[in-house]
């Protein structure tokens, strides 16, 4: 009797648990909504075109059919999970506007990247807030600098020699973050990773990651920055909730 009570408190916690997380999650679902509909005009007219787009199509292709009212209802909810795209995705621009061109957004930019990325951001600096951050992922070493175009080539080119001594045969790419020719946007930057081959496996990347962590790295700049500015950071997290969401 005793063991049954426990599960049942244990599994009790745990349902309000998730009740909690599910509320909290709402909440900045919310509060992300309302932000962006305060900066962005065409947010809600754009959704309800979604939604109002997706039950015409569906209405549509319920008359050629023969039913018309069955193919409503998914239409509905395709329209609301459309809106719900459409919103996770500008909010992200929005997030990627107010960032770029700030201190250490590329670093927060590559933190914040899905999938099996090992980032080491700030590997090596300068006191005017350059950067170059490393990332580990299968096309293999990547190296993303930020900063002064003329600062950050003579930063990368260090970087690489010091990788280079210790990857092998491992590629190393070389990335500028900015909007020039040659760099790429920050807001394209994940983008951009993903396009790159796929050379190593996870094996290696973990082999990798051990070599290039005893390796040591030059401390960044003082004042180095892991991030943009602190005023994005409830952007930040509103950012991911609603990408999961969406």
């Amino acid at each position: 009797m005793a063991k049954a009570q426990v599960s049942k408190e244990v599994k009790a916690e745990k349902k309000k648990a998730r009740k909690a997380a599910s509320k909290e999650r709402r909440q900045q679902l919310w509060q992300a909504f309302q932000m962006q509909r305060k900066d962005d005009k065409r947010l809600i007219p754009y959704m309800v075109g979604v939604i109002v787009l997706s039950i015409a199509v569906f209405t549509a292709l319920g008359f050629v059919l023969g039913s018309p009212w069955l193919l409503i209802p998914l239409g509905v909810v395709l329209g609301i999970l459309g809106a719900f795209i459409l919103f996770g995705r500008r909010v992200q621009k929005n997030v990627y506007t107010k960032a770029e061109g700030q201190p250490g957004a590329a670093g927060w930019a590559l933190g914040n990247m899905r999938g099996q990325w090992r980032v080491k951001q700030a590997v090596a600096g300068t006191s005017q807030l350059d950067a170059v951050h490393r990332v580990i992922g299968k096309p293999g070493v990547i190296l993303v600098a930020e900063g002064s175009p003329t600062r950050i080539k003579s930063l990368l080119g260090q970087e690489k020699k010091k990788v280079a001594r210790v990857v092998g045969d491992t590629p190393i790419y070389e990335i500028m973050v900015g909007n020039d020719d040659g760099q790429v946007p920050l807001s394209k930057l994940e983008r951009h990773l993903n396009k790159l081959p796929s050379n190593i496996d996870r094996k290696r990347m973990e082999t990798l990651e051990g070599r290039l962590s005893a390796l040591g790295s030059k401390a960044p700049g003082p004042g180095m920055p892991k991030g943009p500015l602190p005023a994005n950071a409830k952007m930040r997290s509103m950012q991911r909730t609603a990408r999961r969401r969406g």
